[in-house]
């Protein structure tokens, strides 16, 4: 199963190594990553791997929320066809 994860907050050295890790210690391969600076922002969406996660996908997306809100970043995990019904015409 695969899932999409956003980062939005203010650029500061390391979210893209953190959330990372965060993926590596759960067992989530990344496939594909694209991020962007928007002046002070940092912008970014993940493309993973959940198939090994060693927690429940509910206690994955939990500890990158939490990561998130301990850093002032809004951290959202959705599986992907959840996010590709939502965002289907």
């Amino acid at each position: 199963m695969k899932a999409v994860i956003t980062v939005v907050g203010k650029d500061v050295v390391g979210i893209l190594a953190k959330v990372s890790a965060i993926c590596a210690e759960k067992q989530v391969n990344v496939i594909e990553v694209t991020q962007s600076i928007l002046q002070d922002m940092f912008c970014m969406i993940m493309i993973v791997d959940v198939s090994n996660c060693s927690t429940s996908f509910p206690e994955f997306a939990d500890t990158l929320t939490e990561y998130g809100n301990e850093n002032a970043l809004a951290i959202h995990v959705m599986n992907e066809d959840i996010f590709n019904s939502m965002h289907r015409i």
